[in-house]
């Protein structure tokens, strides 16, 4: 049985109850509010030394950060697959994967939206622009490939999800609270509603979440 550790609204442990959800694996659920810094306790600090979520659990020991998570999945439950068999396929998966994960996501984390707020004195709609803008350049070319790129499908590489869906997913789930104009993107929000019509992704949505706020 797994652990994970994370936060309804976070985009990173999305991806990974997406992963869950997907391979049909079992799993606890513990929350934290990031909010309220519960993740800054001496318990998490001690299960994850950076207080990020998510961490997940695995009856080997825990393991932090979403992709490596992602990746330790896809090694120990291999079906369905987070990547292709080729080489170079899965190349161009974790490329799509990593111009989200690693250019768009660590610059509208939410501790650096925090430290804005808190050194620089930047209101909400400060805030709004600097997220809107990290967004648009990295969709802006994602867009590009995906619309151009004879290995998409009707998902980011063929007609199946994996690595680069589950990040795209997130990320374009995220990009609402934030009132990112998507009408740019055509091929993204097909991928993103096909995607999202799936119960896995269903499922793993923020809302869905046993720590989300009820509606209203």
């Amino acid at each position: 049985m797994y652990t994970l550790h994370n936060y309804f609204r976070s985009s990173t442990s999305f991806r990974v109850r997406i992963a869950l959800e997907m391979k049909a694996i079992a799993y606890n659920n513990v929350s934290y509010a990031l909010l309220n810094d519960e993740h800054r306790s001496a318990f998490y600090l001690d299960l994850n030394p950076d207080g990020l979520v998510p961490t997940l659990e695995t009856p080997d020991g825990p393991i932090g950060q979403s992709l490596a998570i992602l990746e330790y999945l896809d090694e120990v439950h291999p079906n369905p697959a987070l990547l292709p068999d080729n080489a170079l396929a899965r190349a161009r998966v974790r490329s799509l994967a990593h111009s989200i994960a690693l250019d768009i996501h660590p610059i509208n984390n939410l501790r650096v939206l925090k430290y804005l707020r808190a050194e620089f004195g930047a209101e909400d709609a400060a805030v709004t622009r600097w997220f809107q803008h990290w967004v648009a350049g990295s969709f802006e070319a994602i867009e590009k490939r995906l619309s151009s790129e004879a290995a998409t499908g009707l998902c980011c590489h063929g007609d199946k999800p994996g690595l680069a869906d589950i990040c795209l997913v997130a990320q374009a789930v995220n990009n609402q609270r934030f009132s990112v104009p998507m009408d740019a993107y055509p091929t993204i929000n097909r991928i993103v509603s096909y995607c999202l019509a799936m119960d896995a992704f269903e499922k793993a949505l923020p809302a869905n979440q046993p720590d989300a706020p009820e509606p209203g």
